[in-house]
């Protein structure tokens, strides 16, 4: 069994070592190549996905006590298998970028473009300084509230003091007197 589940192992590490080196090579592909390019590795994701079902099989009929060593495996596996299905959004995004500024003839360095993202960044950075005032308005809030509850609990906290070991004594030999005893104490 666990020589299956190994056989699996290298097949999926030849696979996925396939997988990023096309993942890497589709942004800069010319465009029918890369639509090709992009069907190999969808097919191949889904080949490594299989894979990943046969492994999990077979760790299944793995015994128990041996088990733990081929799931954690697993674990790092799906793991991998999902940062490759994130690389490879990632790089059909760029592409689809690219595809999208070849169609509209945008080269990316209009100076229109440019200052549209500098308004929008200008915007954003505008938006990030008020959230950060008002965040800081509501800190020094808080902060007087905790002061002003101090010097208000302060008298209370001071009058209890005095009382605590009469009322410690109490509670620890219990009230065996009368109320009035009990409250002679205080």
């Amino acid at each position: 069994m666990s020589s299956d589940f190994e056989g699996y192992e290298q097949d999926f590490a030849v696979l996925t070592a396939e997988i990023t080196s096309k993942i890497a090579r589709v942004p800069r592909l010319p465009p029918d190549e890369k639509k090709q390019m992009v069907a190999n590795v969808e097919k191949q994701l889904e080949e490594a996905k299989e894979l990943l079902e046969q492994m999990d099989l077979e760790v299944r009929e793995i015994p128990p006590q041996s088990r733990g060593m081929y799931s954690n495996r697993m674990r790092s596996y799906k793991q991998e298998m999902g940062k490759l299905e994130t690389d490879f959004k990632r790089s059909r995004i760029a592409y689809s970028d690219e595809v999208r500024n070849e169609l509209l003839g945008d080269d990316g360095n209009s100076s229109e473009n440019q200052l549209i993202k500098l308004r929008e960044e200008r915007a954003h950075l505008l938006d990030n300084t008020e959230r950060l005032e008002r965040s800081s308005r509501r800190l020094e809030a808080g902060y007087q509230i905790a002061v002003e509850t101090g010097c208000a609990i302060e008298p209370l906290v001071k009058g209890i003091i005095p009382v605590l070991p009469v009322v410690s004594q109490k509670w620890k030999f219990g009230l065996h007197g009368s109320e009035k005893d009990w409250l002679s104490g205080f």
